[in-house]
């Protein structure tokens, strides 16, 4: 069974950082692309951020460029999302999703899910 298990989430003041953590268990990631997403109470769930497969190319939303940085460890079979510059918008349950090889950056093309962790800015 392929399973994803996110962690690092909690309670950071504006302009902190974190370290989110997607590890899988079941399968390898390193056939796999891996996308971060974020939904906040009332809106619709945003891709933040994906890495492919392979040459491990990486994709940003916008408002996040400069300040998350996502990577990936397929020693560790996790992939991490590194935060920095964090502001109240940023507050939001992140959930990481696998799909099979190829990078997308629509949540609908993700087949496999974590149980997502909150993250939230506040002062």
């Amino acid at each position: 069974q392929l399973v994803l298990v996110e962690s690092g989430g909690g309670l950071v003041q504006p302009g902190g950082t974190l370290r989110l953590s997607c590890a899988a268990s079941g399968f390898t990631l390193d056939a796999y692309a891996i996308g971060w997403f974020r939904q906040a109470p009332g809106t619709e769930r945003e891709g933040v951020s994906c890495i492919s497969s392979s040459y491990g190319s990486t994709y940003y939303t916008d408002s996040v460029k400069g300040r998350f940085t996502i990577s990936r460890d397929n020693a560790k079979n996790t992939v991490y999302l590194q935060m920095s510059g964090l502001k109240p918008e940023d507050t939001a349950v992140y959930y990481c999703a696998a799909r099979y090889w190829a990078v997308s950056t629509q949540s609908n093309e993700y087949n496999y899910w974590g149980q997502g962790t909150q993250v939230t800015v506040s002062s």
